[in-house]
């Protein structure tokens, strides 16, 4: 049917032009015949005139036309004295308006050419539009995105403050460039690499950097395109991902914010995100061991991540990227400010900015550079910095920081948890004055005892804060809900009270308070060592466990 239209239209621009052409010709042709003389001498045209052999006369623009026993001549009508031509002949002298004629069939065939040409351009659009509806699908949520791969430009020197980062990723960088010196010794990479951390800290950057050392193509997607209104569509998506990054290994695919579509299965049923969900799984499970493809994938919510992604195979490798400590915050500064012109002192301003992400610390830069130039300065200094740290903080970038007072009082709750941690060890990479990484007990059975453990480290900041300055902080927060957690599975999961169906309340109370009381005893004892340890995340903003250990072995 479509093309039947398309031959019809055709058809009848054909004729349309033809029938123009033959006007154009026409006019040509007797635009020709009708200018067609013999030009003659001004001694001729007289003696024609004289003789009154001249049947017709014509003036047209400068030329006189005579007209004599069927023969046509012309001469330049300047050349005569038209008077004597007046006077000595009785043929009537006309002026011709053929040209009048010629420009308004000009004109004519020009509009009919405009004319045919809209019509053509109108017959095409409508054509093109017939063609789009019929290849559109029926469905216009169907229609998704062009997955495009990205070359990425960004070097792990373009991104401070992640050297601990740096390391566990030169592994996945290795093997993206040279896969076959891996594969000959049989090993196989993980599949995935999830990166853990706050919002603001670089994870996205971090991907690109591992994509720009590589160089390898880099498919960027965050987990809320997966989401669709239709079921099926997300997990086309993902399909049609891995199947183009495949085509193109080595490569990385690069999911943020994958918590949108990797949340745990539970109560609320929502099938369309578990569609998708089922279908990342398969194509992770799909990988070939020389698929020569990785995915890394962000979130600051591990916790609601399925269980699912994070099993062996999968989201093999987990790497957390902290909010930077001091060193980190001064090369971040270092990196932002190396093309502007300015006298900051970024130890000072690093030493004030605790709290601050990557992208915090872009927003206070750029924020300074604004405020210096409206100061007409020709470099940003220390206090462009502390005119706009208060607007840095309270606006739509707010960020946790915290005054000397605070830093001391967090330090004591840190650092009684950090001491407590290696005391009864619970496993930790680092702890710091805004962030952790307790991982508690991964064991298949846990016994009561590690569980006590797990909720003395969780209630030690609260119980040394209290014993320090006499009260208990808003900072106990988070710790509390875990240890509620804890409590509430060991009582109503693993029945670890003969008393709880009794009292459930009586029961908590007095888990709780056990746990308080060797804590305030076993504080006692190392309190030289929390002094220490203190002292080391006032100075460095975080403290490891092989720090903790060492101070241990050294003061205790």
């Amino acid at each position: 049917m479509f093309n039947e239209k398309k031959t019809q239209t055709s058809k009848r621009s054909k004729i349309f032009i033809g029938i123009l052409a033959a006007l154009l010709l026409a006019l040509l042709a007797f635009a020709y015949v009708r200018n067609k003389a013999e030009v003659i001498t001004a001694a001729k045209a007289q003696h024609l005139i004289a003789n009154k052999f001249i049947e017709k006369a014509v003036i047209e623009d400068h030329y006189l036309y005579l007209y004599v026993e069927g023969n046509k001549y012309k001469i330049a009508k300047e050349a005569l004295d038209l008077q004597d031509l007046y006077s000595q002949t009785p043929v009537t002298i006309q002026e011709d308006r053929g040209y009048l004629l010629d420009l308004f069939l000009v004109f004519v065939i020009i509009g009919a050419l405009v004319l045919l040409g809209r019509s053509l351009k109108k017959d095409r659009d409508k054509q093109v539009s017939n063609l789009e509806k019929k290849l559109q699908p029926a469905n216009p949520f169907e229609q998704s995105a062009k997955i495009i791969p990205q070359r990425s430009d960004v070097r792990f020197s373009d991104v401070a403050g992640i050297d601990e980062v740096k390391e566990e990723l030169e592994e996945i960088i290795e093997f993206l460039k040279h896969p076959k010196k891996f594969q000959s010794f049989g090993i196989r990479m993980p599949r995935g690499v999830l990166l853990v951390g706050p919002p603001g800290v670089g994870k996205t950057m971090i991907a690109k950097a591992v994509a720009g050392e590589a160089d390898v193509p880099f498919f960027y997607q965050s987990g809320a395109s997966f989401v669709h209104i239709y079921v099926g569509m997300g997990a086309k998506r993902v399909k049609e991902l891995f199947a183009k990054a495949k085509l193109m290994s080595p490569a990385i695919i690069f999911i943020d914010e994958i918590d949108a579509v990797g949340k745990a299965r539970g109560g609320q049923r929502n099938d369309e995100r578990e569609s998708t969900l089922n279908q990342l799984l398969t194509e992770m499970d799909g990988f070939e061991d020389n698929s020569e493809v990785i995915v890394i994938a962000a979130t600051n919510r591990i916790e609601m991540l399925d269980d699912a992604l994070l099993r062996p195979g999968r989201f093999d490798r987990r790497v957390h990227v902290s909010m930077p400590n001091s060193k980190e915050r001064q090369k971040i500064l270092g990196v932002y400010l190396a093309n502007k012109p300015n006298s900051v002192d970024l130890e000072a301003v690093s030493k004030m900015t605790i709290g601050f992400s990557g992208a915090a610390l872009s927003s206070l830069v750029n924020e300074a550079a604004i405020h210096a130039l409206k100061q007409g300065k020709k470099a940003i200094g220390d206090e462009d910095i502390t005119a706009v740290k208060d607007k840095v903080i309270s606006g739509k970038r707010k960020v946790l920081t915290l005054s000397d007072e605070e830093k001391r009082i967090q330090a004591t709750y840190q650092g009684a948890k950090a001491l407590i941690a290696s005391w009864f060890e619970v496993h930790y990479d680092k702890i710091g004055l805004i962030s952790e990484h307790i991982t508690g007990v991964e064991k298949e059975i846990i016994s009561k005892n590690e569980m006590m453990n797990q909720i003395k480290v969780h209630l030690a900041g609260m119980v040394a804060t209290k014993e320090h300055y006499g009260e208990t902080f808003s900072n106990a927060g988070r710790d509390l809900k875990h240890v509620k957690m804890i409590v509430a599975d060991m009582l109503e999961l693993y029945g670890m009270s003969p008393d709880y169906g009794l009292n459930p309340h009586k029961a908590e109370m007095e888990i709780i308070h056990e746990c308080e009381m060797e804590l305030k005893s076993l504080l006692v004892k190392l309190s030289p060592a929390l002094q220490k340890v203190i002292e080391r995340l006032l100075q460095s903003e975080f403290i490891t466990a092989k720090d903790v250990k060492e101070i241990e072995r050294a003061v205790l």
